[in-house]
């Protein structure tokens, strides 16, 4: 790898021969060195699992002047981590994790794979972003959302994040034309009204299909999910630190000895 130009790790949860992966590296091969890590089999779901029970596994797909490609038998954030000690043997620049297929914002987060790879490079003190844009589909086109994926990280290579931060950040599935920009936002809040759809195999024995919906009941637009469903490109910053302060002074009596 060239030292003039920043090295960026690439990484996904849906696999490395997923579509939105191979827009991401289009995007960050015009930006720096590249080095893409990426499970071998879709991953989705994952959240921040990592593999302590059997043997993590890497293999060269390509390498060539500036560029080179694996694929590993691991977890997102499994990728990160064998990225960084096995292939880079150090911290890149900057960790972009995506394009996933299918919605990333509110709660959706903590269940990603996506963002866990994200989340995960944050925790060793590397800026690091995550990519979804909202089609489920194998068909999806994710055309319409480079120019804002170029944006994007062109300012956090320039510019930074704080440590032990990275960002969110999902995409409308519409025509360019039809996306209206950039909105900086938060969280917002929903829940999954989920239900165990029951299903019997062959042997009459009873198997189950998680199914639900996403219900948002925020209704502030300072959120991602307003963001999305008024046509904008949606970015979260995400910080590591879950601490509840509002909680600390309150719960200071359960020091008290009885």
């Amino acid at each position: 790898m060239t030292s003039q130009k920043p090295l960026i790790l690439v990484t996904n949860d849906d696999g490395i021969h997923a579509a939105g992966l191979r827009a991401l590296i289009d995007v960050v091969r015009e930006l720096g060195d590249v080095v893409v890590v990426a499970p071998d089999k879709p991953q989705s779901g994952m959240s921040h699992a990592v593999t302590t029970s059997s043997p993590l596994r890497i293999r060269k797909i390509h390498e060539e002047p500036g560029y080179s490609e694996y694929s590993c038998n691991g977890t997102p954030a499994d990728s990160v981590k064998l990225g960084e000690n096995i292939v880079i043997k150090g911290k890149a620049d900057l960790v972009v994790s995506g394009i996933n297929h299918g919605s990333n914002s509110g709660i959706n987060l903590f269940y990603s794979g996506t963002m866990a790879a994200a989340i995960e490079a944050a925790m060793g003190g590397v800026n690091a972003i995550g990519f979804s844009l909202l089609d489920y589909s194998l068909q999806a086109d994710f055309e319409s959302g480079k120019p804002y994926i170029r944006k994007i990280i062109s300012r956090v290579l320039s510019e930074g994040l704080p440590l032990n931060t990275c960002l969110n950040v999902n995409i409308p599935s519409l025509p360019f034309q039809e996306l209206k920009g950039i909105k900086v936002c938060r969280m917002g809040k929903g829940f999954w009204d989920e239900e165990m759809e029951e299903r019997t195999d062959p042997h009459n024995h009873p198997y189950y299909w998680l199914a639900g919906n996403f219900v948002s009941r925020d209704i502030q637009t300072d959120t991602d999910e307003w963001a999305l469903a008024n046509h904008y490109v949606s970015v979260v910053p995400i910080q590591l630190d879950l601490t509840a302060y509002s909680l600390l002074e309150p719960l200071k009596h359960l020091e008290n000895h009885d």
